[in-house]
Parts: structure tokens; C-alpha cells; sequence
């Protein structure tokens, strides 16, 4: 692409109307599982099955969307992760209409699905628009897009399903089969007008997108490969497999460090009304940490280095849940996602460094690794409900390991098998 400012500010500013998409539908699970706990009558362990279903759908579509991506291009494939995710909201009707948590469950995989397509595409093209060592930059830019969103979403959707829900649980107890059938009803109709406010603005997006001025870019796999590169499998490259890894327990982590809160701060004793601004906290600490990123990457410290600092501040906060009282146990938590805010932005083109032809191939494996947002979740879940670990245990638990391997990738994981390629 011809790096002129105009192609590159139409490039950022679509792509960070995706990010602010991304970040707005997957942020909603934080409020819709607490919401669907109650609804569908869950338990704890049950209810993260929400963040299951959503995530595994990047391990299932990434390398699949690989494939769609080289058939349309990057603005069809965009257009087509958001019609995808248009079908998925639509499901919501049928199953909020029913009370059928399995309906929910198949509407959050085909969101999923949708948006595996659009990080598929999206992620390696703003790390194309420009210099390879600013790219955590422009990443952290998408991050406050995304984390913005994430921010409100919480707030829009909680407003509308979870208000009064606090007296509502409490009316709960005293009805009778009959009468808590019609009030769950209720309640779960409560989320039909905004899913079909979603799928609307969806599908609208997808045209936006297609039709919109969005540069073109020549992908890595496309031009300037080496001739020995054609020589190489993707399994030549160490660095992007350990960096999946950490991907993958980087996501698991960012997941519970928001889908859990209100969940968590409820069991201490919390309302709803009030829990449910928890992940707005979380949110808010993301978006710090790319302001951050964004003033000081490279200009005062380099991508692994901020990824070290962040992976030291995970081990920090989640030791500290071994010492801190219970009442304040819940603000570890929100300083989680402080130490995650970074990750992503300088895990990613860590990983996908010098992959040259494979880039895409790469960046799909990397967007499989976001299903640890499936698996660890529901490990913590399985955790907290056992009476002699509990949830505030089930952080340290799950986090000090994941910290510390994030860790040693930014020390000298992204390395590994560099130096064999020219």
C-alpha cells in the first residue's frame, strides 16, 4: 500500500470503527452472564458457559477464515464476518422468546464465528499500515476503540436487562413454580429490542465496510519474500507457537478479569445494581494502559519490555489475591486488567515477526488462541464453586502461572528461532 497519510488516517479510522464493533458485542458477555445465571436458572459453573461458546468459535473458524480471506480479500471477508454476526444477534429473538440458554449459547457461537473472520483480517492489516516497531502503537489505538466500547457495553446492556434485578431475585425465592416461570419469562424477554438493535446496525456496518474508501495493502504473503522463505513451514517458526500460547492464556485471562466481576462482587456481598459496574472499572484500566502504550511505544520503551512490565504487574496482582481481605479482593481484580492492557498489542506482532508468506496463516493461528477466553473461564468457574477454593483463590490459582509464562515469552520467548532467519 502507498503509505500517504490520507490512505493511512481512512485505514485507522475504519478499521477502529471494526475494533469499537469488536469490543462493544464481546464485552457483552460480562453483563449477559449474570443476566442468563439468573434467567435460565444457572449455576456458576453453568453460566460461564457463556464465554465458552463465544470463544471457541476462534478455534474452530481462525484457519477457516484464513482460507475465506484469500477467496474475498480483506473488505469482502469484513463484510461477511459482520453478516455472520448479524445471524448470530438474530438468534437472541428466538432464544429470549423460549428462555432456551442452548439458543443463547448457539447465537453467541455464530457472533464468535463472525467475528474470527474480522481479527482474522483486521489485526495483521493495522499492523501492515505501517513500521513494524511502532505497530503495539496503532494496536494500542484499536485497543482503546475496542476497550471503549467494552466500557459502555457493559453499562447499555445491564441498564436494560438487569435492572431491578436485585428485588426481582429476591421475589424469586417466595413464588411458586408457575408464578417464577412468568417472571423469568419477563426477564428474559428483556433482551430481544437490543440484540435486534445489534443485528440491525450489524448488517448496516457490513455495507459501510464494503462500500467504504478502505485502503488496499499488500500483504507480507504477497510481496517481499525471501527466496529461502519459500522453503519454510509454518512450523519453522518457534516464536509464533510460543506466542499462541501466550495468547492463549493472555485472552483466558483478560476473560475472567471482566466476564467474572460481576459474578465475583455480587457473592461478596455486592447488589447487582452496584456489581454491575465493575467491568466498566476493568474497562477504564485497559484503557490507561494503551493511553500508555500509545505515548510510550517505541518512543521510550520497546514492545517486549512493556510486555514484561505488564506480565510483572499480573504476578503482582495476583499473588496480592493470597493476601488482600476479601472486601478488597475485587480491586486486584479490576488491576488485572491493567496488566493486561498491553498484552495483546505487543504479543501479536512479537508472534507474527518475520513470518513472511505464513503472516496470515500466523495471524489465524494467533486468533485460534483467543479460545483460552473458552477454557479458562470455565476452569475458573469450576474452581470457585469448590467450597474449599472459592473464588477469590481461583484467581491465584488460574493467574500466577499464566503471568509467569507470559512472562518469560516477553523475556525471551518472542526470540526463539529468530536467528535463524535471515
Amino acid at each position: 500500500m502507498t503509505r500517504n497519510k490520507n490512505s493511512y488516517t481512512t485505514g485507522i479510522f475504519i478499521i477502529g470503527i471494526l475494533f469499537f464493533i469488536f469490543g462493544f458485542v464481546t464485552w457483552l458477555n460480562a453483563t449477559l452472564i449474570p443476566y442468563l445465571k439468573i434467567s435460565c436458572e444457572l449455576t456458576k459453573s453453568q453460566s460461564y458457559w457463556v464465554t465458552f461458546a463465544f470463544y471457541i468459535a476462534y478455534f474452530f473458524m481462525s484457519l477457516p477464515s484464513a482460507w475465506i480471506l484469500r477467496v474475498t480479500g480483506y473488505k469482502n471477508g469484513m463484510m461477511l464476518g459482520l453478516f455472520i454476526m448479524a445471524i448470530g444477534a438474530l438468534l437472541f429473538i428466538p432464544a429470549a422468546s423460549t428462555r432456551t440458554y442452548e439458543l443463547f449459547l448457539l447465537g453467541l457461537f455464530v457472533m464468535g464465528t463472525g467475528l474470527s473472520i474480522l481479527q482474522t483480517a483486521s489485526n495483521p492489516y493495522v499492523i501492515e499500515l505501517g513500521a513494524p516497531e511502532s505497530a503495539a502503537k496503532r494496536v494500542s489505538i484499536m485497543g482503546i476503540c475496542n476497550k471503549f466500547a467494552g466500557a459502555i457495553s457493559p453499562l447499555i446492556l445491564g441498564s436494560v436487562v438487569l435492572k431491578d434485578v436485585d428485588s426481582l431475585t429476591e421475589r424469586l425465592t417466595g413464588m411458586d413454580a408457575m408464578t417464577r416461570a412468568v417472571e423469568l419469562d419477563i426477564l428474559s424477554s428483556k433482551a430481544i429490542v437490543p440484540y435486534i438493535i445489534i443485528m440491525g446496525a450489524l448488517v448496516l456496518l457490513g455495507l459501510f465496510v464494503r462500500f467504504s474508501p478502505l485502503p488496499q495493502i499488500d500483504s507480507l504473503e504477497e510481496a517481499d519474500v525471501k527466496k529461502d522463505d519459500a522453503y519454510r513451514s509454518i512450523f519453522s517458526y518457534p516464536h509464533l507457537w510460543i506466542g499462541a500460547l501466550t495468547l492463549f492464556l493472555y485472552v483466558g485471562m483478560e476473560v475472567i478479569a471482566v466476564d467474572t466481576l460481576i459474578n465475583y462482587a455480587n457473592s461478596l456481598g455486592i447488589s447487582m445494581d452496584k456489581a454491575k459496574v465493575f467491568p466498566t472499572y476493568s474497562m477504564i484500566m485497559l484503557i490507561v494502559g494503551y493511553i500508555i502504550g500509545i505515548i510510550c511505544i517505541p518512543r521510550v520503551i520497546s514492545q517486549s519490555r512493556a510486555l514484561e512490565i505488564c506480565a510483572v504487574l499480573g504476578v503482582v496482582a495476583a499473588g496480592g489475591l493470597l493476601l488482600v481481605p476479601a472486601g478488597l479482593s475485587v480491586w486486584a481484580v479490576v488491576l488485572f486488567s491493567l496488566a493486561n492492557s498491553l498484552m495483546w498489542p505487543a504479543i501479536f506482532p512479537l508472534a507474527i515477526f518475520k513470518l513472511g508468506r505464513h503472516t496470515k496463516t500466523g495471524s489465524a493461528i494467533l486468533i485460534m488462541a483467543i479460545a483460552g477466553g473458552a477454557i479458562l473461564p470455565l476452569l475458573y468457574g469450576y474452581l470457585a464453586d469448590l467450597p474449599s477454593i472459592g473464588g477469590q483463590l481461583a484467581y491465584s490459582v488460574i493467574g500466577l502461572p499464566c503471568y509467569l509464562f507470559i512472562l518469560y515469552f516477553a523475556v525471551a520467548g518472542h526470540k526463539v528461532g529468530l536467528g535463524k532467519i535471515s
